[in-house]
């Protein structure tokens, strides 16, 4: 039987009068009509309520084909695969050819190839070759050429010069556990990383968002910028853009939805950040990119803000400083963190939004241990100061 049934007429009629429902819901309908293609309806509807929200331009598509639901689960969403195709837009000199190695569902692809005259899309999966055969001419990708093959074997026969270059190694192993190393990866890109850099001018290598910066750095080479980007307070990926004409530091970019932060590792390394003993009128605190990336001394010189303490990565100051990359508040009050202290906090406002930074409780814990209940307006930091000292410091989000 083929990936995708050639003919499904009567299956689209009902995606489109159940779309919306719930797919437990839709199971029960089916199991009472043994003419319909269950499998085809269900994995189709899944697929557009899951990329509704992940790929809103695409859900906006009638027609589109989905594959099984790991191959949704592990696509990127439009904000990275929108910032991936800004990422290649600067770093390329010719826009002529570009090769995804790792196709998948075709998300990054998409946002890429618009960007080139010719677009190579390599995918292993027959299941999802055939569903981009299908759903590239409906999202008007004309330059695509879709290879059933593996990537790497494909570039090694490829006699044709690229300009960009682009792989998501799949992080799972033989057992479908996830992994996080580089060299746990398939492809291996530290193994064929000289392959690679050997057939195109630059290459963009996505990686998990757990593996340490430092250690990718250490396992690459000819690393010309790296891209931490979050969303939704949550760093979702880590990009690792290769030239092989670089032995330049590398930059690394820190990027959300509403800015974007640049740095050397030598002007972490070089910054003194001024400490405070206690948060004065704002508070303020980086987003995951800047976190994960590891710019706790830079995020306070360049906005002239203190710091609490070296390993706390919480900020203060009594100006309001405008445009910092993450959440601003204003200190409503502060306190020790003694059992009587915190009692008397929390009868006053019994409910608040809680975290910790450098502090020795997890967040289930202390809100047991002082009855805070989860919710309500004030967001409240247990953190340490810079004499060391533990401290509550009840906020209001700006």
């Amino acid at each position: 039987m083929p990936p995708f049934p050639e003919f499904h007429a009567k299956e689209d009629a009902f995606i489109e009068a159940h779309l919306t429902e719930r797919i437990s819901d839709v199971a029960l309908l089916l199991s009472r009509d043994k003419t319909l293609d269950t499998a085809y309806i269900l994995r189709q509807i899944e697929g557009r309520q899951r990329l509704a929200g992940k790929v809103p331009s695409w859900t906006a598509v009638k027609g589109l084909l989905f594959p099984p639901r790991l191959s949704l689960e592990q696509c990127s969403g439009e904000f990275t695969a929108r910032y991936k195709a800004t990422v290649a837009r600067n770093a390329v000199a010719r826009c002529s050819v570009m090769a995804d190695l790792t196709g998948g569902f075709g998300v990054d692809f998409s946002f890429l190839s618009p960007l080139f005259d010719k677009s190579y899309y390599v995918e292993r999966q027959s299941v999802l070759c055939a569903a981009a055969r299908h759903n590239f001419p409906l999202l008007g990708l004309k330059n695509a050429e879709i290879i059933e093959a593996d990537g790497l074997e494909f570039l090694k026969d490829l006699k044709e010069p690229l300009d960009f270059i682009f792989l998501d190694p799949a992080r799972r192993d033989d057992a479908g556990g996830k992994t996080v190393l580089i060299e746990d990866c398939t492809p291996n890109v530290a193994q064929e990383q000289h392959t690679i850099l050997s057939k195109a001018g630059v290459a963009l290598i996505k990686l998990s968002p757990m593996l340490d910066l430092t250690r990718a750095l250490h396992t690459l080479t000819h690393v010309r910028e790296v891209h931490v980007v979050s969303e939704s307070r949550e760093c979702k990926e880590l990009l690792l853009l290769l030239d092989g004409a670089c032995t330049d530091e590398p930059r690394i970019v820190c990027a959300d939805e509403s800015s974007v932060f640049s740095f050397l590792l030598s002007e972490e390394a070089a910054a003194a950040p001024v400490y405070a003993d206690a948060p004065e009128t704002y508070l303020y605190e980086p987003n995951a990119a800047i976190m994960k990336a590891g710019a706790f001394k830079l995020a306070a010189t360049r906005f002239a803000l203190k710091k609490l303490h070296p390993n706390s990565h919480l900020y203060t100051s009594e100006q309001f400083v405008e445009n910092f990359p993450g959440r601003a508040f204003r200190v409503l009050r502060q306190s020790g963190c003694g059992k009587r202290e915190l009692k008397k906090l929390v009868a006053a406002t019994p409910k608040g939004n809680l975290t910790v930074r450098n502090f020795p409780e997890t967040v289930a814990n202390l809100r047991r241990h002082i009855g805070l209940r989860e919710g309500g307006n004030e967001y409240w930091f247990a953190t340490t100061n810079a004499k060391s000292e533990h401290l509550m410091i009840c906020c209001e989000r700006l």
